[in-house]
Parts: C-alpha cells; structure tokens; sequence
C-alpha cells in the first residue's frame, strides 16, 4: 500500500506556488514535442509544423478540457465561480481536450494544406506519451481515485481530499483505507497505447491507411475509460449512466466502424502521398505507392514482370532509321531485367 499523501504545491515562490499538476502537464508537452518531430521526420512530413500547431492545439484542448472537468464536477464550482478560472487548477476532461483539440488541429492543418490523416497517426501515439506522463499531476492533486481496495498497489487519500459523502474518514479511517489509482490505470494504459501504435506504424506499414493510428487511439482510450469509469463514485452522469462511458463508447464505436468501412473489400486506393515520400519509413503507405517510387521493404522485391512478345518481323515500310537498337547476340549479355526496386527512378 501507498500510504504517502503528497502536498500538490512543488515550489513556494514568495506568494506563487508552482503546482506540480502544472509541472506534469509541461513535462507531457515536452516529451509529446520530442516524440511529435521524431515521428514526423520518420513520416516523410515537415516537423517545422510541429512547434506552432502544439501551441494552438495545447491551447485549445486546454479550455475544452477544463471546461469538461467543470461541467463533470459542478458540485464543487456552482457556490465558487471564480474557481473555474483561477489557480490551482485541479482537473482537466480529456474528452473535452480531444474535442477541442481536434477542431484546432483541423484547422491549422488546413491551413497549412496538408493531409489531415496523416498527421493525425503522428498525433496519436504522442497523445498517450502526454497522458503517461501528465496524469501524475492527480496523484499530487489526490484526484482520480477509484473505490476502496485492498490490493497493494492501493493509495492514502485525505479526509480533506475525499467524497464526503460517500467516503468520511468516519467510515473510511485514514490509516486503513486505500483506494484503487485511476490516474495510474490511465498511466499504464498510455504508456503501452504509445507502444503498440509506434509498432504498429512501423511493422504493419503496407496494411495501414493514413488515420487508422488515431482510430486505434480512440478505441483503446475509450475501452479503457469505460471501464475505469465502473470505479469511480463521482461520475457525471446522464439518466443514471456515467457520461464518460457514454462519450467511450460513441468514440470508440464510431471508431471502430469507420476502421472497418476504410478496410472493405475495394476500398479506395487514392491515399495521398507523405510530404517527403522518399523519406517515409514509418507510418501508412498508400496501396499503390510502391508501384512508382522505390521502397525499401522486403515486401516491395517482386519478381520481374514479364516481358511482353516482340514482333520479330518489322513492317516493310518501316523506316531503320527510326528503329531501336539492335537485339543483342546470343553471346553478348543483354540489359539487367528490371527488378522492382530502382534507387534512381526519380518520383512520379
């Protein structure tokens, strides 16, 4: 059992406390920063897009995730409203980050003319990286528990910090009492969310679409949070149904339906192009791209195709002048066959 109970202030600085929910949401943002030109490098795109358009989208996804939280936990804003808006900000709604954020990134990639689904696999595995790491900050804050447990990876929560009235230390004593880490349930999922998509974008490249990796992100987050949402007390709910199941499984069945729709039997072949495609080496490949430009895949060494007959008599009026060059002899080697896989073929 864990039975430490941190103070959420990290630094005191004469009168401005420095949160560290606010120190884990920067680091996030950080390692999302690294990770986000790593993968974009990797994805033939322009990681010079990446500094400002995590500007917009931090920003956005800030006021809707706060926005969310406030709406989820109104009991603890309605007698207070400058709370919303002042420090310390004690939570934040991913839902409602994805959602703004989302509008955001829509935006600033078209406004940068670049493919939407594309980038969105790159965004996606740094999403879970910031989560992992982000989600700290409610364990300073003793926010983003779950109910009573006795498993020994169980947390101490204050009095101070509990749901009075399902949780009073009266009923609950403070030194027996633990409860189960959503924060670090979310943590684990984001961790391993990021490692199955990096292995997915590099493994499975010839099967991918561009934007299956974000389609992948919504049905892990959502399964996920359904079912952490089945141990939380304090749930926002809607005709007695916790709304963020309701919110996990219309991003996660939605999800799920439109990855199926995109794999059908025929599907469209059209996917556009990385920025750079001779440097792509991570991410999806077009169906058809490898066709037309070289690739370094084992997959991509087909056989030589082959060679059409030839008319071994010219018409009599045919002019040798305009002939091609002579057969080869049967005893002077004759050109190499082509193989598929040409390094000098410029790009189509």
């Amino acid at each position: 059992m864990l039975d430490v109970t941190p103070d959420p202030v990290a630094i005191q600085l004469g009168p401005l406390p420095i949160y560290w929910y606010g120190i884990g949401y920067a680091v996030g943002l950080a390692a999302a920063y690294v990770l986000l030109t790593r993968l974009a490098k990797r994805a033939g795109e322009d990681p010079e897009l990446v500094g400002n358009g995590m500007i917009v989208v931090a920003l956005a996804a800030l006021v809707g995730g706060r926005a969310y939280h406030v709406i989820d936990q109104w009991a603890l804003y309605k007698d207070d409203l400058l709370k919303i808006v002042l420090p310390p900000y004690t939570g934040l709604g991913v839902y409602g980050g994805i959602f703004t954020g989302l509008l955001a990134a829509i935006w600033y990639i078209r406004r940068h003319r670049v493919s939407f689904w594309r980038w969105a696999d790159i965004v996606a595995p740094a999403l879970f990286l910031m989560q992992a790491i982000a989600r700290w900050g409610n364990f300073f804050n003793q926010e983003l528990y779950g109910t009573p447990t006795t498993l020994p990876w169980g947390i101490r929560i204050d009095c101070a910090h509990r749901l009075q009235d399902v949780y009073p230390c009266s009923t609950f004593p403070l030194e027996t009492t633990h409860f189960h880490p959503l924060f670090l349930y979310e943590s684990i999922s984001g961790l391993l969310g990021m490692l199955f998509l990096l292995w997915l974008g590099s493994r499975l490249r010839p099967r991918l679409r561009p934007g299956d990796l974000l389609l992948v992100f919504f049905i892990w987050y959502g399964v996920v949070r359904f079912a952490l949402e089945t141990l939380r007390s304090d749930n926002w709910t809607f005709f007695g149904v916790p709304t963020a199941q309701l919110v996990s499984v219309l991003f996660a069945g939605t999800a799920l339906i439109v990855l199926i729709y995109r794999h059908r039997p025929g599907h469209p072949t059209n996917d556009p192009l990385p920025w750079r495609p001779a440097d792509a080496t991570w991410g999806a490949l077009p169906a058809e791209a490898w066709r037309t430009r070289p690739v370094d895949e084992p997959w991509a060494h087909l056989p030589p195709a082959a060679a059409e007959p030839s008319d071994p008599d010219p018409p009599a009026d045919s002019d040798p002048a305009q002939a091609g060059p002579p057969e080869p002899a049967d005893d002077e080697p004759g050109p190499a066959p082509f193989s598929g896989h040409d390094p000098d073929r410029p790009l189509d």
